[in-house]
């Protein structure tokens, strides 16, 4: 990681470069004119964010790029991603003022290399989702798939720890090359951080990371892609809809109320921007004792199933709260790769045929999807 005052120095220079980057409109340097957020600088990563009406989005999209091409070419970085938002308030229904979201980033559509696209989410965390995406990746792969593994995660990225390495990602030119493990190819903010440092980032700086991930990530050609969604329904799966052609969903809870519940909104959430429903897996769906073996519904049992019943979606299958399953993630070395024999790791690849199943046989949407209110 760059020294702090290596990051000031090309957070500097960049600004000095964007000064020659005028608005169209008023003949200004976007720095004059208050444009340009704070510049942030990690690892040679630059990213920043153009503040500018909200109406005028799409109008200074080439300005949104050249700026990007000016910050790119400092000396010092490898890459650098700009994102237009807009933070003015505007009158709502009624007359009252109300915070609304710029209109769908535009831009080609990423990740042109991969066949199928599947996110791992959740309407809550603490269900075992990054546990579940990691293990279904490596069942892909084990199955002879190229399979990629990108930590959509920002604040809470896991995939260093359940992968068992911390290893810096390389540069090639202005190409992220990603972590090989397990016979997949990984990419996750933790890689390119330490591993205590807070992300105090607000929503387009999130979304920044995201399609830099995406974007300046050397992936190559893989048959499938698994994204660890970060829990809930925010800009992270905002994102995910409107730049990549998302090829499905897959939903883990656990049995509880509380938690499917909230599995519900992830439902729906991915109906209303026209992402594809794969399925629902209940996961810690009972408690197997490590001494005797004894099975104890602590959480109850079957309430995965019946939403899924309810909403006309496929269940895929249920995952047991097992000791051995959480100490592997713990390890960095997942169920399915260190425990190949086990009932758990035949289920999490039944779970990941079914899948592949389902996305080569061309269940994807037909292109980028709309906004959430």
């Amino acid at each position: 990681m760059p020294e702090a005052s290596d990051a000031e120095r090309i957070a500097s220079e960049v600004k000095r470069a964007l000064r020659a980057i005028q608005d169209p409109k008023t003949g200004r340097s976007i720095i004059e004119n208050g444009m340009v957020e704070t510049v942030n600088v990690r690892d040679g990563m630059v990213q920043f964010a153009l503040n500018v009406p909200r109406e005028r989005a799409r109008e200074l999209e080439p300005l949104r790029e050249a700026a990007e091409k000016a910050a790119a070419a400092v000396p010092g970085v490898l890459s650098a991603t700009v994102v237009l938002t807009a933070h003015r308030e505007v009158s709502g229904p009624g007359g009252t003022a109300s915070s609304q979201r710029p209109p769908p980033g535009p831009g080609p559509m990423l990740l042109p290399g991969v066949r199928h696209i599947v996110a791992v989410a959740s309407g809550k965390g603490g269900v075992g989702k990054s546990t579940t995406a990691v293990n279904l990746a490596v069942a892909l792969a084990g199955q002879g798939l190229r399979v990629g593994l990108l930590d959509a995660d920002i604040y809470g990225p896991s995939l260093p720890q359940m992968l068992g390495t911390h290893e810096k990602p390389r540069a090639t030119g202005n190409r992220i090359i990603p972590i090989p493990r397990w016979g997949l190819k990984a990419m996750s903010i933790g890689f390119l951080v330490d591993e205590e440092t807070a992300m105090i980032w607000r929503g387009p700086m999130v979304m920044g990371a995201l399609e830099q991930m995406m974007g300046q990530v050397e992936w190559g050609e893989l048959d499938v892609m698994v994204v660890d969604m970060p829990p809930g329904t925010g800009d992270a799966q905002l994102t995910m809809s409107q730049r990549v052609p998302l090829a499905g969903a897959v939903i883990v809870s656990t049995p509880q109320d509380v938690a499917l519940i909230d599995a519900r909104r992830g439902v729906r959430m991915f109906e209303k921007v026209n992402v594809p429903v794969l399925g629902l897996i209940e996961n810690m769906s009972y408690f197997c004792c490590p001494e005797c073996g004894h099975r104890s519904e602590i959480f109850g049992h079957g309430g995965a199933r019946e939403q899924a019943r309810r909403m006309g979606v496929e269940f895929l299958g249920e995952l047991p709260l097992k000791l051995a399953i959480r100490e592997m993630a713990d390890a960095g070395t997942p169920v399915v790769q260190a425990a190949p024999d086990s009932h758990e790791a035949a289920t999490y690849r039944a779970i990941a045929a079914r899948l592949w199943e389902k996305v080569s046989a061309g269940q994807a949407p037909a292109g980028p999807s709309i906004v959430m209110e």
